[in-house]
């Protein structure tokens, strides 16, 4: 199964409420940091509601 790394590149102050517990939702609480999660709708809906905000790349086991 194939699974996403997700990089915060933008920084979060300033942001709505909503997209700051989405990133934090993904695992990420400061710029530059990074987290593998399992690719899935779920997952996908999330990076692409802050989509501005972070980088994803597939990443195979």
């Amino acid at each position: 199964m194939a699974k996403v790394k997700v990089t915060l590149v933008r920084s979060l102050i300033g942001r709505p409420e909503t997209q700051r517990k989405t990133v934090h939702s993904l695992g990420l609480y400061k710029t530059n940091s990074t987290n593998v999660l399992p690719d899935n709708p779920c997952i996908r809906g999330q990076i692409h509601k802050v989509r501005h905000l972070v980088k994803a790349e597939t990443v195979e086991e």
